[in-house]
């Protein structure tokens, strides 16, 4: 295996300008390039999986499945393959602009199974999606209502702690709703379960694969209601299914 200091770094620039930018069924376009150890068919599979509905809040964007990105670098540089040193300083991505393309920049040797890279790129194209198109009050409505109910745990640490600020404000002995907070919440807690159910639909996972330490999971009840309500509102491309299966352990 190649030390790091045998592997050249290329500008994200460079890579965009040597590789062939795709367009999948859906929409979205994506690239992969270098020793990414993911065939072209798997890639394929998996961004088609984000439902031709987000496709046009996503048009600027390309999504570039490369072995690294390297974190420590104020111009962003791409790795074409991997060695131990660089992975010690490669980050899960990184965005560059490129004219009128935001890119995002996958690092797929960084994780070890498909599992782990698909939950990468859906939490960024999540992301990506409501920084354009915002939170639909429909799904505002319903984890508003689960929050007042008190139900049990959140699908990240940053949907728990915002939850927990927007309830926990207090003027004087009067409490109050922090607005800013809720705000935040209603973002993080939808493009965590907008990047769960397309996980669900590209993967076979355990829910419980998502757990942290540093906050509850959020209740598999709950976590469901949301997930229906996302399909509802972005039903899936063409050979994709949706489904929530309840096993107990024997």
């Amino acid at each position: 295996m190649p030390s790091g200091a045998q592997i050249e770094l290329w500008p994200a620039d460079k890579v965009a300008a040597q590789v062939h930018v795709s367009r999948a069924s859906n929409g979205i376009s994506f690239a992969g390039w270098g020793e990414t150890r993911v065939s072209e068919t798997d890639l394929e599979r998996l961004v088609a999986a984000v439902p031709p509905l987000l496709a046009p809040a996503l048009k600027s964007r390309a999504y570039y499945f490369v072995p690294l990105a390297i974190a420590d670098t104020g111009e962003v540089l791409i790795a074409p393959s991997y060695s131990v040193d660089l992975g010690d300083r490669a980050v899960c991505h990184r965005n560059a602009s490129f004219g009128t393309t935001e890119a995002v920049f996958l690092s797929t040797r960084l994780v070890e199974d498909r599992f782990g890279l698909a939950f990468e790129f859906f939490i960024n194209v999540a992301h990506n999606f409501a920084d354009v198109a915002g939170v639909p009050e429909s799904f505002a409505q319903l984890i508003w209502s689960q929050a007042e109910a008190q139900v049990r745990g959140e699908t990240s640490q940053d949907a728990w702690e915002s939850r927990r600020r927007a309830q926990d404000s207090h003027n004087g002995q009067q409490k109050m709703i922090d607005e800013r907070s809720r705000t935040t919440f209603y973002q993080s807690a939808f493009s965590d379960s907008l990047a769960i159910y397309m996980l669900s639909l590209a993967v076979d996972f355990d829910y419980h694969d998502l757990r942290e330490r540093e906050y509850p999971l959020l209740a598999a009840p709950a976590l469901a209601e949301r997930l229906r309500h996302i399909a509802s509102l972005f039903p899936p491309n063409a050979g994709y299914e949706f489904q929530i299966l309840y096993r107990r352990k024997g």
